[in-house]
């Protein structure tokens, strides 16, 4: 059963699939890979074939990197006004083929095509707001230092480079680049084998909105060669990376190698602290809409449930009864609410987690198997809710999935260190109407993040990154991750 007979393709996307194998695009042109390798990607939902994309070599990705080198000084020597410009027009042209975009995107990551468009608008506002920020910031600015006349110059650094992982790959590509290309420098990006495809879309209508070639590259192929090449490589002038603490470390160790300046966003396993004032069946509700968002597959999520004993049972009542509801279907069908896991290995990860955490000891209130989709053999998984000990190893692991562990407690002061009883550090969130108990625990959680009645909130202008084992090197979102992309020179004159 093909791709297309199983699902409502626009004529644009079928047409854009049918020029597969896919060649990286590099310096405003395909950057085949020499070898003639190609990776499949499939479609979650089906588990079909959508295309093939090229599979490129250490050395290509170094090529790939001094032709980033190459565009940067005629970018960077652009007015703000001229950059802007280039880079709004970009903004503008992705706005309007969005229905596209998204459709490529639920098609190639698994995502519901209605929360895809939400991921494309992001990366257009992400990308108007950088823009904005840049254009208001002074390159030159005087430094106080008496007998002395001082200043810091803020210049671009050069080419950056950032890895992406599967489960945002459009929006986190927003995140990532925007800063870097509105402060003046030029991007690499590796986004995952398993879901490359918006992102060659978004290179192709990079050149066809004007941006100058060599300025927004994008290199294919698996992560343990092209992205350990990217990561390894000695002319690249900033790294990002987005994924897994254990692959973090790596490219982490790398780019301190070459004395790299890295940014990395690790994992997550959030906590949700409900209080006993909550509106239990509305705080039930919002929170198995934020497990079950994207299948789970979203790292600030809040994973853990810490509920005080006294509204313990009727808060489980309802979330297993609204869990029960959630509709799994293919991302393309409007009537689903959760769509599969990206792909085998991710699907037999999660269902493994949830075997090891029954074998530790932990129940399973509801779902907690694989789920089965008429007409389709995709990667799905039904909703689950597991009760227990917080020792278990569902409970204290990220499983990525659409899991979640319950667990009481009786006193303010035992949810904190609930809370903060983890290596991680990514975002929790507090739940009751009591506003300064609500700002106390907000404060005294030990994470990048904490929300108030509300989980994976994400505000322009509000720094978003994570602690411990959840990342280092500044977050994303703010004026601080634009700044993160120019490099300072002090200039001193003695005045005597």
């Amino acid at each position: 059963m093909s791709v297309a007979a199983t699902t409502r393709l626009l004529p644009e996307v079928e047409a854009f699939l049918s020029q597969s194998p896919f060649p990286s695009f590099v310096g405003g042109k395909n950057f085949p890979a020499s070898s003639g390798k190609t990776v499949a990607t499939t479609d979650p939902g089906s588990g079909e074939k959508i295309a093939e994309i090229h599979d490129l070599s250490p050395a290509e990705i170094d090529r790939a990197v001094s032709m980033a080198e190459a565009a940067f000084p005629a970018w960077s020597s652009l007015s703000k006004a001229d950059r802007s410009s280039i880079l709004l027009r970009l903004a503008d042209a992705v706005e309007k083929h969005k229905p596209i975009i998204a459709q490529i995107e639920a098609l190639d990551a698994g995502k519901i095509e209605a929360q895809a468009q939400g991921d494309v608008q992001n990366f257009v506002d992400t990308l108007r707001y950088f823009v904005g920020l840049a254009d208001k910031v002074e390159l030159r600015e005087k430094i106080n230092a008496p007998g002395f006349e001082a200043w810091k110059y803020r210049q671009p650094w050069g080419a950056c480079a950032f890895i992406f992982p599967w489960n945002f790959p459009f929006l986190l590509i927003g995140w990532g680049i925007s800063p870097a290309l509105a402060a003046g420098n030029t991007v690499i990006i590796k986004p995952a084998e398993d879901t490359s495809l918006s992102a060659i879309y978004l290179a192709r209508l990079a050149k066809e909105a004007g941006v100058p070639d060599g300025v927004i590259n994008v290199v294919t192929g698996r992560g343990a060669t092209a992205g350990a090449a990217l990561s390894n490589n000695r002319e690249i002038k900033r790294m990002s990376f987005t994924g897994s603490p254990e692959v973090g470390q790596m490219v982490g160790e790398a780019c301190g190698r070459n004395l790299v300046p890295v940014k990395l966003e690790l994992g997550g396993k959030g906590a949700a602290v409900v209080f006993d004032d909550v509106d239990v069946a509305e705080t039930a509700e919002k929170l198995v809409g934020a497990i079950t968002f994207h299948s789970g597959q979203v790292c600030c999520d809040a994973t853990r449930w810490l509920v005080h004993r006294d509204i313990y049972e009727e808060f489980t009542k309802q979330c297993v009864a609204k869990m029960e509801k959630i509709r799994v279907g293919h991302p393309l069908d409007p009537n689903s609410e959760m769509g599969p896991v990206v792909n085998p290995n991710q699907r037999s990860r999660v269902l493994g987690y949830l075997d090891k955490g029954k074998s530790e000891g932990a129940k399973c209130l509801c779902g907690g198997g694989a789920a089965e989709v008429e007409g389709y053999s995709g990667n799905y998984i039904q909703p689950a809710l597991l009760s227990g000990s917080l020792d278990n190893v569902a409970a204290r692991e990220e499983i990525f999935g659409p899991v979640a562990y319950i667990a009481t407690f009786e006193t303010e002061e035992e949810a904190i260190e609930m809370v903060n009883n983890t290596e991680y550090g990514l975002a929790n969130s507090v739940w009751t109407k009591d506003e300064e108990r609500a700002n106390r625990v907000a404060e005294a959680m030990v994470a990048g993040n904490s929300w108030i009645n509300a989980h994976n909130v994400f505000a322009q202008g509000v720094p978003y990154g994570g602690v411990n084992k959840s990342g280092v090197g500044g977050g994303v979102l703010s004026p601080e991750t634009l700044m993160d992309y120019y490099r300072s020179t002090s200039v001193v004159r003695p005045l005597n």
